[in-house]
């Protein structure tokens, strides 16, 4: 017996050191890597693989493995793209879906691949929304399963970007489309769909474009239950993991959310693309009202950060933000002077790492006052949130993929 629970945790601890979904193996964006402080283009860089397409899909890691998605930027070819973490080199370019008609976009700001990947022990799981979803072997990135039916369906309009999640067996996938806004769990082995929810609450318009969001998931746990909490445009909702019942539903406002939820204080904190955030207390069920909300200077595109007692951000706009979770209240709001942001931040120990739409880079301090400590730049700018493999940091930007430390 004591042997079993050496054994179960080297293997949770190994798990839990792997970078295998958006912002880490908490869905948090926090290591406790020794990141490097200084970096840029040509500094401490120890490898850079040039990537063509246009793609924003966050790289994940698993072992030695770095996987993401890419696309042709009119998205009619669709790939799962595996670098080796310790050269960079190229392991597998998996064309995965060949889209005859894909959906257009009246914008050029997302991409066909703006999804990022969920990784395990042996198999990697991509989705391109209703481009397709898919389960690859990570040895050899042949297809195990693929999803491409009209179950898995809804308007885009402006692409997706949802990413999706594992849990207890399950593939955790957001559609919120244009026409129709649900949440989908498949069975992880075979790609059948263990239930799906349709959006419980009214919209309170007939404007497609208002209903569309693009939020990763994320599962809590209050007391006893699970919650899948899944934010969508105008509200908020806390599903049963198991059954995709609902539990409850926040208005949380605004539309095009795509910061992950995060959980801490006994509070839900969730940002939307109106540039709004609301703090919930996620218990009981029905209606939930904000225990506290707030528009000052909150990330439209990335997700934030809790560390401690507070809340720090990026604002699209460059301006850095420290709240107390608690409460809400401003303790500073800084201009980062790295123009504007897309990618997520990252923590790593007291270090908040902050990646710009134009290829600079600014590490500040995760402290209740603002101190910038390092500043770096790059050829090309950042959509996609960095990854973390040992101590050093892979960064994707629009054209290439990075290891630094």
């Amino acid at each position: 017996m004591k042997c079993f629970f050496a054994f179960l945790i080297v293997v949770l601890s190994v798990s839990s050191a792997q970078w295998n979904q958006f912002r880490g193996s908490g869905g948090e964006g926090k290591t406790d890597a020794d990141l490097p402080l200084e970096f840029g283009e040509g500094k401490n860089v120890t490898w850079k693989t040039p990537m063509a397409g246009k793609a924003w899909s966050s790289p994940v890691v698993w072992g030695d493995q770095i996987w993401f998605t890419n696309a042709e930027a009119d998205g009619h070819k669709l790939w799962a793209v595996c670098l080796d973490a310790k050269s960079g080199k190229v392991l597998h370019n998996k064309l995965v879906f060949e889209i005859a008609e894909p959906q257009k976009s009246p914008v050029a700001m997302n991409s066909y691949a703006s999804c990022t990947p969920v990784i395990e022990e042996g198999r990697v799981y991509v989705t391109f929304g209703v481009h397709g979803t898919a389960c690859l072997n990570t040895k050899t990135a042949s297809v195990i399963w693929k999803r491409q039916d009209k179950e898995l369906y809804c308007d885009h309009f402006r692409l997706p970007a949802s990413s999706p999640i594992l849990h207890n067996g399950m593939l955790i996938l957001i559609f919120d489309g244009a026409d129709r806004q649900f949440v989908a769990a498949l069975d992880k082995e075979s790609g059948k769909t263990r239930w799906l929810h349709k959006r419980a609450f009214d919209f309170g318009t007939d404007n497609g474009d208002r209903k569309k969001a693009y939020a990763t998931p994320s599962v809590i746990k209050v007391g006893n239950q699970e919650q899948l909490i899944a934010p969508a445009a105008i509200a908020t909702e806390a599903l049963n993991p198991a059954s995709g019942k609902l539990i409850w539903t926040a208005r949380t406002g605004g539309m095009n959310a795509s910061g992950k939820p995060l959980y801490g204080h006994g509070l839900v904190f969730i940002n939307n693309g109106m540039g709004s955030m609301s703090a919930i207390k996620p218990e009981g069920a029905g209606n939930l009202e904000a225990v506290w909300s707030t528009r000052r200077n909150i990330p439209k595109k990335s997700s934030m950060i809790l560390h401690g007692a507070h809340l720090y951000m990026v604002a699209d706009t460059g301006v850095a933000s420290c709240l107390e979770a608690k409460t809400g209240k401003s303790l500073w709001s800084e201009r980062l002077g790295a123009g504007e942001f897309a990618a997520s931040p990252i923590l790593a120990k007291d270090r908040l790492y902050f990646f710009g739409m134009k290829g600079d880079v600014a590490v500040a301090t995760a402290t209740t006052e603002f101190k910038v400590l390092a500043r770096g730049k790059f050829a090309d700018g950042f959509m996609a949130t960095p990854a973390v493999f040992e101590d050093a940091l892979i960064l994707r930007t629009k054209s290439a993929v990075y290891r630094v430390q």
